[in-house]
């Protein structure tokens, strides 16, 4: 039996990437290669907008970056030496073409591209506020809040507009925008979603990830600071604070799951944390077994550092076809019935007659890992266990993860033996949360002063929820529309 993990609905989404340039002559054509190495952060849809000195061209498109950007026709039309980019996985509702990102308007003060990747939480009461006051929404997207705030500000420089504005966010954001003379970027005063500034050939990049600047051969200068605002011009970077200072609480499933494993955050690599997330939970959760399996891709640095530190031999038993996008075919019921996907395959030769361990990043609904399971036994398994580099995941997340309602999280409502049950696997276990913080160097998780935000385990939402309360609670922007 094969299966597609990736349609089930059982694994968190991030929502976004960002790339921008400014300074270099082939700035689109380098902004299409930042999001290509950026495409695990959104699949949906891709845009960039770049200004050619007179004007703002922009590119949206639906689908994959490979599947437009590499046109030379396409990147013919978006001239000029700065460029912002953006790709997106949209929540639930449908994805369309008005919310990809970047968005655009022309203001008194001239034109303002942004991208955003996290979500704004009072997204929604800002929206209705300004709808209220005669505001025009294009999309549903609170990104496009942020352009009617910069847009309503009483400011004179377009800087100062653009800070009045995100005084009257909440949530994360970590934001880039474009104007006829700077690219612009800002981190939320937690720092809870990534920035990185970058340098190439005297032309500075803003992007998500490390590895966005690797693949154009970029150097890393340093992360932007949490409530940092960097506005990049012809007289270099220029920085700004201002927002009181706060201890940043970077999002800790950066580490665990989103981020790419060749990136590096906060001084660490992304691979060598999940390694020690791996080690760390074989010595919590020990298991005598003869093969460790990792569920592909994301578990395996973590099944790598559990062989390592258990001594148990690390094999592919789970076989991933890379070359298989979406289904091509429509299946009647009777085939969909047997259960038959294309993307994976148990690999018999490894797991059949032994007792294994499967090791993944994460459970949500658990649908997917009830199937995986029955893959293995299928297989010829003896015994299946599994272990979890992550906490038991209770709590929502509205921060730009898309995940289901508390009630749709099956830590939220089973217990670890009723989990254990209902996934159908010999033993579970799960990375504790002190764990976690080993792992990424911390000796652990200090209630008064947290490191990360991990609310997802511990229910600490580290900032206001304005749209989660009252009548709103079931009408969360993330929720109800497209974030950003």
């Amino acid at each position: 039996m094969m299966i597609d993990f990736e349609t089930e609905g059982d694994r968190l989404r991030e929502e976004c990437g960002v790339f921008g340039i400014y300074g270099h002559p082939d700035a689109a054509a380098l902004t299409a290669l930042g999001l290509h190495a950026l495409q695990h952060r959104g699949q949906e849809a891709a845009g960039i907008v770049s200004f050619d000195g007179e004007r703002f061209n922009a590119e949206r498109r639906m689908g994959l970056v490979g599947d437009h950007f590499s046109s030379e026709k396409i990147i013919n039309r978006l001239q000029g030496r700065v460029a912002l980019g953006h790709v997106r996985y949209s929540t639930t509702g449908e994805t369309i073409l008005r919310n990809v990102q970047p968005l655009f308007a022309e203001l008194s003060a001239g034109g303002l591209a942004v991208a955003h990747n996290g979500n704004i939480t009072n997204g929604l009461t800002l929206r209705r506020e300004l709808i209220s006051q005669g505001a025009i929404c294009q999309s549903t997207s609170d990104t496009e809040v942020i352009l009617h705030l910069v847009s309503r500000s009483k400011k004179v420089r377009i800087i100062e507009r653009y800070i009045d504005a995100l005084r009257s966010l909440e949530g994360a954001y970590a934001l880039v925008a474009l104007t006829n003379k700077k690219l612009i970027g800002a981190r939320d005063p937690l720092g809870i979603r990534p920035l990185i500034l970058g340098e190439l050939n005297g032309a500075y990049i803003l992007c998500s990830e490390t590895c966005a600047l690797d693949i154009i051969g970029a150097k890393f200068v340093r992360e932007v600071e949490n409530g940092e605002v960097v506005v990049i011009s012809e007289d270099g970077v220029e920085s700004h604070r201002p927002f009181p200072k706060q201890q940043a609480r970077p999002c800790i499933f950066e580490y665990i799951y989103f981020s790419r494993p060749d990136s590096v955050l906060g001084g660490r690599s992304v691979y060598e944390v999940r390694k020690e997330l791996g080690k760390q939970l074989a010595i919590e959760s020990p298991v005598d077994a003869d093969v460790i399996v990792p569920i592909p891709d994301s578990g395996v640095p973590s099944a790598i550092g559990f062989s390592q530190q258990a001594g148990i031999p690390f094999e592919l038993g789970i076989i991933r076809n890379h070359y298989v996008g979406r289904t091509f075919i429509e299946p009647t019921q009777s085939i969909r019935s047997l259960g038959v996907k294309l993307k994976h395959n148990a690999n018999r030769s490894v797991i059949e007659g032994k007792r294994i361990v499967l090791v993944d990043d994460s459970i949500v609904r658990g649908t997917t890992s009830v199937k995986i399971v029955r893959m293995m036994y299928e297989a010829g398994a003896r015994e299946v266990h599994m272990r979890i580099s992550s906490p038991p995941i209770k709590f929502p997340d509205f921060y730009g993860i898309d995940t289901p309602e508390q009630k749709s999280l099956l830590a939220a409502t089973h217990t670890l033996e009723e989990m254990r049950a209902f996934i159908g696997v010999t033993s579970l276990s799960f990375i504790s949360v002190d764990g976690v913080y080993k792992s990424a160097g911390y000796p652990g998780r200090d209630p008064h002063r947290p490191q990360f935000t991990d609310h997802c385990f511990t229910g600490d939402y580290p900032t206001h929820l304005t749209d989660m309360t009252g009548e709103s609670a079931k009408q969360q922007l993330s929720l109800l529309a497209e974030a950003g």
